[in-house]
């Protein structure tokens, strides 16, 4: 008896993300960016590699929050309870 298709769980979703960068918001004015190393069930979690913390600031004129700042930090754990977004950032090519 084949299986129905099921929608992918988060987890799916980011172990295809496995070895890419990504920014981790943890709340509207913090986070963290790093390669994702691994993801784990039991705590439910992602490992970032090479990562940084980074403040994030917005203003009237530029509402979408950007990078303010960044502080260096080696490998990190993160719960996915305490996150509120995850971004995969892609590297842009520079136009001539």
């Amino acid at each position: 008896m084949p299986e129905p298709d099921l929608p992918p769980t988060i987890f799916h979703m980011l172990e295809r993300n496995v070895g890419k960068k990504i920014r981790v918001i943890i709340d509207p004015a913090y986070g963290f960016e790093g390669t994702l190393a691994a993801v784990t069930h039991e705590p439910s979690g992602i490992w970032l590699s090479d990562a940084e913390a980074i403040v994030l600031r917005s203003t009237i004129a530029q509402p979408i929050p950007q990078v303010a700042s960044r502080e260096e930090r080696s490998e990190l754990f993160l719960h996915l309870n305490s996150v509120q977004r995850i971004e995969v950032l892609h590297a842009t090519v520079p136009r001539r």
